[in-house]
């Protein structure tokens, strides 16, 4: 299983990766959180998905990346900012915030944001609450470790691809690599394999191959 950057065209995926639609939920007070599966494509060896964000069969590319002249040059480069995160330690947790990959997915935000819970990380709700929102972040931007056992909190995920939409808000977002799925640049370098990562598939990152969150418009 891998998935290959196409230089100024498509997501190459290969190796019978399954792919999926998944919707963000929303509870009463309208923050995230739960992920809803809405749909799930039959399995191929190899599909080609698109990196412009102008097909007209989306997620699937449909050549329109030639017509439209799509500038897909990667600019992630050795992705520097996975070397100093922002780090904030609670009594129990500690949060390391990879801030640049920020999806915009916002299950951070709930019950005061995991920053604050994090620091109260001795009260057990605003523990648990914390673990939630950072085992729901897509992108790995928010990685929580267990002050006590110096292990990394991370979610069990299938090796999937998930394209995330957010209809609450009318959002299409990011194609969401799960399991530790291999990402590989147009010039042949594997990205750092990661449980959690979000490609861009709105073609407008100033990251790519990755999501900055460039796809929700202010």
């Amino acid at each position: 299983m891998k998935i290959r950057v196409n230089r100024n065209g498509p997501y190459i995926v290969t190796g019978s990766v399954p792919l999926m639609v998944m919707e963000i939920s929303h509870d009463d007070e309208g923050d995230c959180r739960s992920w809803q599966k809405v749909r799930e494509y039959p399995l191929q060896e190899e599909y080609a998905l698109c990196r412009c964000g102008h097909s007209k069969n989306k997620p699937f590319c449909d050549g329109t990346h030639a017509k439209v002249h799509f500038d897909g040059t990667e600019t992630a480069g050795d992705e520097p900012y996975l070397e100093n995160p922002t780090i904030v330690r609670g009594p129990e947790l500690e949060l390391a915030d990879y801030k640049r990959l920020c999806a915009r997915a916002r299950f951070c935000l709930r019950a005061g944001g995991i920053w604050n819970l994090t620091e109260r990380s001795d009260i057990p709700g605003a523990r648990d609450t914390a673990i939630d929102e950072a085992c729901n972040c897509p992108s790995g931007r928010l990685v929580l470790r267990d002050r006590k056992t110096g292990e990394t909190i991370e979610p069990v995920l299938e090796r999937s691809v998930v394209v995330i939409e957010n209809p609450a808000r009318e959002e299409h977002g990011p194609l969401w690599i799960r399991g530790g799925i291999p990402v590989e640049s147009a010039d042949g370098r594997t990205y750092t394999v990661r449980n959690r990562v979000t490609l861009c598939r709105c073609g407008r990152s100033l990251n790519k191959p990755f999501c900055d969150g460039s796809h929700i418009e202010d």
